[in-house]
């Protein structure tokens, strides 16, 4: 296991310099832990994405030595790429889908790769003979026009679109070189983030929390005797809610978060699919919650947490009652809950 890493920022001054309204905020060092991307920051990063890479086209792909990133074989992602067209930067749950339009190319031999490694030919700027041996001839994406590059962020993955002769960071798991003559980069320091690639149509499973009707929403959760809250975070049940979001909306429906789902009336669970929709939107406007290494595709982090009224409060005052925050432990995650507020 990992001990807890922690980021420091000064949110005031950060705030100022984003336009937005600190009020009575204090200047003060504000503590982050880890914590994986949830949806809200997921779909910050695939907007910000689409906006700066929509049109372009993959000339070349360079991907590092390391495989526990890769879903899929480093050669069937880099020919899949390749001379691609990027249609549209999306998000599924909690990944980041590229939706990609063009000719399939044929991967070259490592042999191939290796010698023009030894000669200084690579497009892409630091690229080792281990890296390049991972193209294999014998690996070939599927010839149809579409395709699509599923990007999963895990707890410290970040995409970043930058120029070519920017300095590459450590843990760089891949460069995209585009026709633009930009370069598209994933970088994760702790590797649980995922690459991979697929026909088209990638479906994460769960139904999409921002578009589930009241009916369904109540039908997924109606007599399941596990705790609320665990439910909630059922990526097979509702897709891309994460520990935060869900602390946040089972608070704003009240609703205890160890309380079993077939107890919970039909009104309570209107109540909660109303509070989850509000809390999403919410922290997309306001670019997600700053946690662990989370920035967003201009490199700047979200304001969310600022919003919190639960999570990682433990031991403060409820900003509704003042009745202190509580903490518990389910199936290995945090749940913050006020006492007194929720049911």
């Amino acid at each position: 296991m990992y001990a807890p890493a922690y980021r420091i920022g000064l949110w005031r001054s950060k705030l100022e310099i984003r336009g937005r309204s600190p009020g009575n905020w204090p200047a003060t060092l504000i503590l982050y832990p880890d914590s994986v991307p949830e949806l809200p920051e997921v779909e910050t990063i695939a907007r910000g994405l689409d906006t700066r890479v929509a049109g372009d086209t993959v000339e070349h792909v360079w991907i590092g030595s390391r495989t526990q990133p890769l879903k899929s074989a480093a050669g069937v992602i880099a020919a899949t790429l390749e001379g691609k067209r990027i249609v549209r930067v999306h998000r599924a749950g909690k990944h980041i889908v590229f939706d990609l339009e063009g000719e399939a190319r044929a991967s070259q031999t490592a042999s191939q790769t290796a010698s023009q490694t030894k000669k200084g030919k690579r497009a892409v700027r630091g690229e080792t003979r281990q890296a390049a041996s991972l193209r294999r001839s014998d690996q070939h994406p599927s010839d149809a026009q579409t395709a699509q590059w599923v990007v999963h962020l895990g707890m410290t993955g970040r995409m970043v679109v930058c120029e070519p002769a920017a300095e590459i960071a450590k843990h760089t798991h891949l460069i995209a070189k585009l026709a633009s003559g930009r370069e598209l980069r994933f970088i994760d320091p702790r590797m649980f983030g995922k690459l991979s690639v697929h026909p088209g149509g990638f479906d994460p499973g769960g139904v999409e929390p921002l578009e589930v009707s009241e009916e369904r929403f109540v039908a997924l959760f109606r007599g399941r005797k596990t705790p609320i809250k665990s439910a909630l975070l059922n990526q097979k049940l509702l897709r891309g809610v994460g520990n935060i979001y869900a602390d946040e909306s089972l608070f704003r429906a009240g609703i205890r978060p160890r309380r079993r789902a077939a107890a919970i009336t039909r009104e309570q669970l209107g109540r909660l699919h109303r509070a989850v929709r509000e809390v999403l939107r919410e922290a997309i406007e306001l670019g997600g919650s700053s946690i662990s290494d989370y920035m967003d595709a201009d490199g700047e982090e979200g304001f969310f947490q600022l919003q919190h009224r639960v999570y990682g409060r433990e031991g403060e005052p409820c900003l509704v009652c003042r009745t202190p925050i509580r903490r518990v432990v389910l199936a290995g995650r945090s749940s913050h809950y006020c006492p007194k507020c929720q049911k």
